[in-house]
């Protein structure tokens, strides 16, 4: 019985938001821009700095760009400034506004290394070894998600996504019983089938596909995941991540003006042509 109440209280604004969109027309009318964190949620850090400031400065140059060369496009955005807004809050921004397309802002990173430095020998003689922790520094690219089913091996990015709702008073009450340690709400969202799945990844190899022709950044691809803010959006919706900060020549790139640009220019011409393509007359 839980599980049928999660589901269906999960499905209602998708439903809601698909039948107004294709009963009228499909038009991108309404964006909303997400720059991902912010506030305490810091997310990923690089040596100098935080990718909830990083976003927010591309979110706001990406929203600018809309509202300068798509004036007819209404831009939203979740947050402003270095404040906190909870998931769930953010998703009902863009439901309640009906919005076409949800866009959101990350950076990337990767975890530290463990490496041996050598060996402690036992009275015995055997050898036990000796482990550090050094930074991964080479990994880059840019990478763009949709919600959807996930195999095992790639829990990983959607569970330190969604653990920042545990920081949120009332996480429970608010995702509806919802945790993001339990395994069985993992299988009810790889169950859950995102109404707008073939929008969100036409739109997300679009994204994709300018980082690579127009800036050479590397390609790492389109993923499926099952990222909570992503799954209770009733629109069109992907989580972009913009490079790696844990890369020192992409956190120089992410924090340049003219990186921020090209990042910028980059999802503006992928949403122009997700536009010019699918819209219904």
């Amino acid at each position: 019985m839980r599980l049928k109440k999660i589901v269906f209280l999960l499905a209602i604004p998708l439903f809601i938001s698909t039948h107004a969109a294709f009963s009228q027309g499909y038009k991108v009318k309404t964006i909303v821009i997400d720059a991902g964190h912010g506030g305490p949620k810091s997310g990923a850090a690089g040596s100098y700095s935080l990718e909830k400031n990083v976003a927010l400065k591309v979110a706001l140059k990406l929203g600018k760009k809309f509202e300068e060369e798509m004036p007819d496009v209404k831009i939203l955005y979740t947050r402003k400034t270095d404040i906190d807004v909870e998931f769930h809050k953010r998703a009902a921004l863009a439901n309640d506004n009906k919005a076409d397309i949800f866009i959101s802002i990350h950076c990337n990173s990767m975890p530290d290394r463990r490496v041996i430095t050598g060996y402690t020998k036992g009275r015995n003689g055997t050898k036990t070894p000796k482990y550090a922790y050094v930074k991964n520094t080479s990994t880059s690219g840019t990478e763009t998600f949709v919600a959807g089913s996930h195999r095992l091996n790639e829990q990983d990015a959607a569970i330190r996504e969604n653990a920042d709702i545990k920081l949120e008073k009332n996480y429970k009450e608010n995702y509806d019983g919802y945790d993001p340690n339990d395994p069985e709400t993992f299988i009810i969202l790889s169950l859950f089938k995102n109404t707008f799945r073939d929008k969100s990844l036409k739109l997300a190899r679009l994204i994709q596909n300018a980082y690579t022709d127009d800036s050479k950044r590397v390609n790492r691809g389109v993923k499926e995941q099952g990222l909570l803010i992503l799954q209770r959006c009733g629109m069109p919706a992907v989580l972009t991540e913009i490079g790696f900060i844990s890369n020192p020549n992409e956190e120089d790139y992410m924090n340049s003006a003219e990186g921020q640009d090209e990042i910028v220019n980059s999802i503006y011409k992928a949403v122009k042509t997700y536009k010019k393509e699918t819209e219904i007359n």
